[in-house]
């Protein structure tokens, strides 16, 4: 079951990312030769109009082929032939498709569980926050001038940057800044503020849900960003990248700890995969 929902993932993700090129090249009078699910054989297929609609054997991939994308053509309805405004449509409509579906999943997501406020439910002796005079029930505004919205923004932070901070936070409706530096934690082998949240998530009314739902979107697209560029800067190797295979272990050991407590918890393991994998392809292909 377990893999089954990793292959489901993966196909509706690339099936919507592939309906954003093959709607934007209909819409632009491109002729789509052929429209399909998965890689390699084809299963099935069926041919309606210009276009073949088919599901291949290999169930990763799929592919919107246009005529005259990777060569030549002449023909009027190629993909060469038409404006750079319309190829740029095309092209950029698939990763566009990802950033939506991942938008509408989030809203799912907030809308069931609720969102994580960035408040403090404790401090930790000893540490910077303690230092600084921070307390239960701060809510954090900003970390280096970059506002926070969600309490993993600040446990993403100090990973991307752990040695630098000034802070700004709110108690009981007034806004204070202190500045504190992260201290390196040997036990935990990163750096920490020194304070924590409580794990607990809030729930609102629909413009909250809408609100939260693009902020969700937006810690995934940012802590993508983020890690590509660690790689480009070699703070990361390549090796520390998870491939298809470890995406489907990834998925699956979301499925085994959801399936212990109940199927919900397994809805809401795999909406988080397909908000993250859908944010980090629509990054990727842009």
């Amino acid at each position: 079951m377990k893999i089954i929902f990793a292959i489901l993932i993966f196909s509706i993700i690339i099936l919507f990312h592939e309906l954003g090129h093959f709607l934007f090249a209909k819409r632009a009078g491109i002729r789509v030769n052929e429209f399909c699910i998965g890689l390699g054989p084809t299963l099935v297929g069926f041919t309606k109009g210009e276009t073949k609609y088919s599901i291949k054997l290999l169930p990763f991939g799929g592919a919107c082929m246009m005529e005259g994308e990777d060569g030549d053509s002449k023909a009027e309805d190629s993909f060469q032939s038409k404006s750079v405004g319309a190829r740029i449509s095309v092209v950029a409509a698939g990763p566009v498709f990802n950033f939506i579906m991942a938008f509408v999943c989030a809203l799912i997501l907030v809308a069931c569980t609720g969102y994580d406020r960035p408040v403090i439910s404790g401090v930790m002796d000893g540490y910077p926050a303690q230092e600084a005079g921070m307390k239960e029930g701060d809510v954090i505004k900003k970390l280096n001038s970059k506002k926070i919205h969600l309490y993993r923004e600040v446990s993403i932070y100090t990973f991307f940057h752990g040695d630098q901070s000034i802070d700004v936070y709110e108690r009981n409706g007034k806004t204070h800044e202190t500045t504190i530096t992260p201290r390196y934690d040997k036990e935990n082998d990163r750096y920490l503020f020194g304070f924590y949240g409580s794990g607990e998530r809030t729930k609102g009314g629909p413009v909250k849900t809408l609100q939260y739902g693009v902020y969700e979107v937006k810690y995934w697209i940012a802590s993508t960003l983020e890690s590509l560029k660690m790689l480009v800067t070699g703070q990361v190797g390549i090796n520390e990248m998870s491939g298809p295979v470890g995406i489907v272990k990834g998925v699956s050991d979301t499925y085994e700890a959801g399936a212990a407590v109940g199927w919900f918890s397994v809805f809401v393991g795999m909406l988080n995969w397909t908000i993250l994998l859908s944010a980090n392809l629509g990054v990727m292909n842009l």
